[in-house]
C-alpha cells in the first residue's frame, strides 16, 4: 500500500518519493514558489538528488491559508485538478505539464500533485500586463482547446471529469464567500467606482449570472484562464498550467477572463474586440459554425461574473503583503475599465 497523502511539505521526503514514484532520493533542498501568484495551493520546487530521479519537480498541496482551504474545498478544486491529471490531460491540444503523480481525498480534499518542473519557461508577471504578441498566441491555444470539446461540455460534467459553471455548487457557495471578501476589501481598500457600482448587488445576481455562462454551446474551459497560470516555451508557445478551476461551460469564459485581467488597461482598451475576433476565427478555422454576436453577449456576462475572482480571491491572501495587494489592486483597475468600456452595469 501506498504512502499517506502528505498534510504538510516536509511529509514528501526520500522514504515518500521511494513509495510513491519509485525514486531512490538521496537528498532534498525544498524552496516554496508562487507566493503571491496562486492563492489556492502552496506550491514548492524540490530538487534532488539521486540515481533514478529527476533534478527538479514541482509539488503541489492544499494552500496554507485556511480561508483559501475552505474555498478550495467547497468549490472541489483540489478533485478537480488531482482528477484532470488522472484524466484529461493526456488529450489536451495544448501543452500542460507532465504529471508523475496526483492523489486526492475526494472526502477531505487532501491532495499532492508532483508534476515536471517547468521553471526555466518564460514567465510573464500578470501586475506588469502581457504583451499582445503573447496575448495572440494565447488566443489561439483557447481557440484549439474550446474547440476540441465544442458542444462536448455538458458531456463532460455528466461524466464527471469537469463541473459545469451551472453546478448548483456554485450558488450555494460563492455568495457566501463573495459576502465575506466584499466586506474585507471594502474595509482594507479604496476600491474603484466601477466595482462600487457593482459590488452591492452582485451577490444576488451570481445565481443567474452563472446559469447564463451555461447557455451553450459548452466546452472545456480552464476556468483560471490568466498570465500567471500561462508559461511560454522556446518557441513562445502557451503552456497552460493550474487546473483547479476546470470546467464547462461558454468558451467566452476562458476569454474574457484573459482579457480583462492578463492585459494591461490601456491594451485591453485598443485589443480586446481585435483578440475576440480572433478566437472567432479561430473556432471557425476548426470548422465550427458559430454565433459571433452571441457570443460577444456571453463575453460581456463572463467579464461581469469576473468581479467574483479578486474579492472571493482576497479572502485568503495577506493585504500588507506587496505582491497580493498590487495583484487585487491591478484586477480591480483592468475590472473598472471592462465594467465602463463593455457597459456590464445594464447586464445587471
Amino acid at each position: 500500500m501506498g504512502a499517506q497523502i502528505p498534510g504538510v511539505i516536509a511529509d514528501v521526503d526520500n522514504a515518500w518519493l521511494k513509495s510513491e514514484l519509485g525514486w531512490d532520493v538521496d537528498s532534498i533542498e525544498v524552496q516554496q514558489i508562487g507566493a503571491g501568484i496562486g492563492v489556492s495551493s502552496a506550491l514548492y520546487r524540490c530538487v534532488l538528488m539521486g540515481p533514478n530521479c529527476p533534478s527538479s519537480v514541482v509539488v503541489k498541496l492544499p494552500a496554507l491559508d485556511e480561508a483559501a482551504v475552505f474555498t478550495s474545498t467547497m468549490l472541489r478544486m483540489y478533485i478537480r485538478e488531482a482528477n484532470f491529471f488522472g484524466s484529461l490531460c493526456n488529450e489536451m491540444p495544448v501543452e500542460v505539464p507532465v504529471a508523475y503523480l496526483s492523489k486526492v481525498d475526494e472526502e477531505t480534499s487532501r491532495f499532492v500533485v508532483v508534476m515536471e518542473d517547468l521553471g526555466g519557461l518564460r514567465v510573464v508577471d500578470q501586475n506588469v500586463g502581457i504583451s499582445i504578441d503573447d496575448a495572440r498566441a494565447v488566443i489561439d491555444a483557447a481557440a484549439t482547446l474550446h474547440a476540441k470539446w465544442w458542444g462536448r461540455g455538458d458531456e463532460l460534467a455528466e461524466k464527471g471529469t469537469t463541473i459545469s459553471l451551472g453546478d448548483p455548487i456554485y450558488p450555494a457557495v460563492l455568495p457566501f464567500v463573495f459576502g465575506e471578501g466584499w466586506e474585507k476589501l471594502t474595509k482594507e481598500m479604496e476600491l474603484p467606482a466601477g466595482i462600487l457600482e457593482i459590488g452591492p448587488g452582485f451577490s444576488e445576481r451570481l445565481p443567474s449570472l452563472l446559469q447564463s455562462l451555461v447557455a451553450g454551446p459548452n466546452t472545456l474551459c480552464h476556468g483560471d484562464f490568466r498570465a500567471d497560470n500561462i508559461l511560454f516555451d522556446a518557441d513562445n508557445d502557451p503552456v497552460l498550467i493550474d487546473f483547479q478551476l476546470l470546467g464547462s461551460g461558454t468558451g467566452a469564459y476562458d476569454v474574457a477572463y484573459f482579457i480583462t485581467q492578463s492585459l494591461t488597461k490601456e491594451d485591453a482598451s485598443k485589443y480586446e474586440r481585435e483578440l475576440f475576433d480572433r478566437w472567432i476565427a479561430g473556432l471557425q478555422a476548426k470548422g465550427l459554425v458559430v454565433d459571433a454576436e452571441d457570443l460577444w453577449l456571453q463575453y460581456r456576462r463572463c467579464a461581469l461574473f469576473c468581479l467574483a475572482y479578486p474579492v472571493i480571491a482576497s479572502r485568503g491572501m495577506d493585504l500588507n503583503n506587496e505582491r497580493e495587494r498590487t495583484l487585487i489592486e491591478m484586477m480591480n483597475e483592468r475590472f473598472d475599465r471592462a465594467v465602463r468600456e463593455l457597459n456590464l452595469a445594464e447586464l445587471m
